[in-house]
């Protein structure tokens, strides 16, 4: 089958982001479950009379089908399919930080369905007006992990397990080194890796440092692109 002729129907997909292209249609960036983040080219779907314009929608689960073989496919078909409530206020701040994150972090059609359905997860919980920054920080460990990235928070760089009482310096790439060993990267609590490795953010301090350290460890998988959504969280409020 030739590259412009290959189709694919049924997709289970997220709009992540879309811009106009001509006066009539739309470039798209969507997160599919099982084909990764990709573009899509909707014809027409500016048109005032367009069936598309009511259902490209940010944060709702759609059905998908494309045809193509470029780096910009044709978008086919799309269904919304229902069964999350509209982001509001700072959930759907907290929307559009998700998105730009694997925007800037996805490599194009590269599948992670256990990503898609972390991030399927996090929008349930903010769609439910659940705006605590726990939901970030399991987002962010996920995002990650999937991308060749995973946190070892229960053991030090030489493999000796985290003293729950230790001080440790963590550093990028290599992991926890007890602050006997080492002045050099974020300093963090012993609980709070323990924490952080068991998914618990009741303690107020493991909340705060597993922040820090997600922020450390974004800005330099970022590799400089600034965030967007983190200017306008500084000036609103801090997450």
């Amino acid at each position: 089958m030739s590259a412009q002729r290959q189709r694919i129907d049924g997709a289970a997909a997220y709009l992540l982001h879309a811009y106009p292209y001509s006066e009539t249609s739309l470039i798209l960036e969507v997160f599919s479950r099982d084909h990764g983040r990709l573009a899509l080219l909707a014809r027409g779907a500016r048109r005032p009379r367009s069936a598309l314009r009511g259902i490209l929608h940010a944060f709702q689960p759609l059905e998908l089908g494309w045809f193509g073989g470029g780096e910009v496919k044709t978008l086919a078909k799309a269904e919304w399919q229902g069964g999350l409530p509209l982001l509001r206020g700072e959930g759907l701040l907290l929307g559009y930080y998700l998105n730009e994150l694997l925007l800037k972090l996805l490599p194009r059609e590269d599948a992670h369905a256990l990503l898609y359905e972390a991030y399927a997860v996090a929008l349930q919980a903010l769609s439910r007006g659940t705006t605590e920054a726990a939901e970030l920080r399991r987002f962010e460990k996920t995002l990650l992990k999937e991308l060749g990235y995973g946190l070892v928070l229960d053991r030090d760089a030489a493999g000796s397990p985290i003293q729950a009482d230790g001080s440790y310096y963590y550093q990028i790439e290599r992991g926890a080194l007890p602050a006997g060993d080492s002045a050099d990267g974020l300093p963090l609590a012993g609980k709070t890796l323990l924490d952080l490795a068991a998914d618990d953010y009741g303690d107020r301090r493991s909340l705060a440092e597993g922040k820090q350290l997600m922020r450390y460890l974004l800005a330099h998988y970022l590799a400089g692109q600034k965030l967007q959504t983190r200017r306008v969280f500084i000036e609103l409020q801090d997450v």
